[in-house]
């Protein structure tokens, strides 16, 4: 009788294994562990989202994609570390972007996407939104305060009204 219990176990356990061995090899997407991996499924998001395909199993796909990535994202990628600009500057290196290409990718003049990533002008909530949108992150990672550089001339101007409002007196 034990024997009998002990093989029927054992040709339990062997199902149950079996049945959890096939449904791990069913999977096709797993839990993002690397950048390596992560970089894969954004390829292949990319690649689902632009083949125009509707049916769904492809849509499931692309859900599916969306939130490991999106899990990911929220684990590894602190935004809080990095100021606007040095974010955009990173994204631009990491897709391989140069300043021109934002000038198509925001629709702005060539100067003033200069002036952006020198820190002379900020981002108005157009250029926030387009970003967000064209690197898929929340608009918050590029709507934050960060200092811009003052131009030499202003500063200059400063000292002279401070220089100037000195040497005012009042009667």
């Amino acid at each position: 009788m034990r024997n009998i219990r002990r093989c029927v176990m054992n040709s339990c356990n062997i199902q149950s294994i079996t049945t959890k061995n096939i449904l791990m090899a069913e999977l096709k997407y797993k839990v993002i562990r690397n950048k390596t991996q992560y970089y894969d499924y954004c390829k292949k998001l990319e690649d689902l989202v632009f083949s125009g395909s509707k049916d769904s199993r492809t849509k499931e796909e692309i859900d599916l994609l969306t939130v490991l990535i999106e899990k990911w994202d929220a684990e590894h990628n602190t935004f809080d570390e990095l100021d606007p600009i040095q974010l955009l500057h990173s994204f631009m290196e990491d897709h391989k972007l140069k300043p021109k290409d934002l000038i198509e990718i925001l629709g702005v003049s060539k100067g003033y996407v200069s002036e952006i990533l020198h820190y002379k002008k900020g981002l108005s909530k157009d250029v926030i939104r387009k970003l967000a949108e064209h690197f898929k992150v929340t608009q918050e990672a590029f709507n934050r305060p960060y200092k811009l550089a003052l131009l030499p001339t202003l500063s200059l101007k400063k000292k002279k009204v401070r220089k100037a409002n000195k040497n005012i007196t009042v009667a």
